[in-house]
């Protein structure tokens, strides 16, 4: 069983905000606090990791007030999430890396511990979690949460390779690797566990919804 102590999280909270109005959205309120603490929280009341860490370009100092290390981007111009995994493969010191994203304040409190289940019976590199989502047509199915992921470190060289050659995109370089999906979809999963703000008006919403 992988532990805890081999675990790194790390919250991705490098982004631009574009659609927040350029404000940085790890730190805008959600009941009371600032999003990505919430985020850290979550983390550490699930005991599933060793380690944390942000990822973040801006507003370092309130960050590091969190107290855990903070790191920004080895990319520059805010080149996405896949920066991030970057830097935090580069920072980190555990066999894992678990990445999720500042604006999921209810984030499975059994993430780390479930995706490493099924990364360590698969003998994958990469476990990503697939969450229920509802449709166009008002069905629900289940899509990839890719921004949610637990991986071998040794990776690092990989990634380093695809982003020289502007790669960009998560899932065009997890599809290089062995990626098995977790599904979060049990009877008592929280149904927002995934959910994230990319406006205010969905902060609002998120906010009120888990009032």
């Amino acid at each position: 069983m992988i532990s805890a102590h081999e675990i790194t999280g790390l919250i991705l909270a490098g982004g631009r905000g574009s659609r927040m109005g350029g404000i940085d959205k790890g730190l805008q309120s959600f009941n009371g606090l600032p999003l990505a603490l919430h985020t850290l929280t979550r983390l550490q009341m699930g005991g599933d990791v060793g380690q944390i860490m942000i990822n973040a370009n801006r507003n370092l100092a309130a960050y590091e007030s969190f107290g855990v290390p903070v790191w920004p981007d080895e990319l520059a111009d805010y080149p996405g999430p896949l920066a991030g995994f970057l830097t935090g493969l580069e920072h980190c010191d555990t066999p894992y890396l678990l990445t999720v994203p500042c604006d999921t304040p209810r984030l499975p409190l059994d993430l780390a511990r479930r995706l490493a289940d099924v990364l360590e019976a698969d003998g994958a590199d990469i476990a990503m979690a697939v969450a229920p989502e509802t449709g166009h047509e008002g069905q629900l199915r289940l899509r990839r949460q890719p921004v949610f992921c637990l991986l071998h470190t040794d990776l690092l060289e990989s990634l380093v390779h695809f982003t020289q050659n502007g790669g960009r995109k998560i899932d065009a370089w997890t599809a290089l690797h062995d990626t098995v999906e977790v599904p979060f979809n049990r009877p008592g999963d929280d149904p927002l566990a995934f959910a994230n703000a990319n406006t205010l008006a969905e902060l609002r919403q998120l906010e009120d919804a888990s009032t």
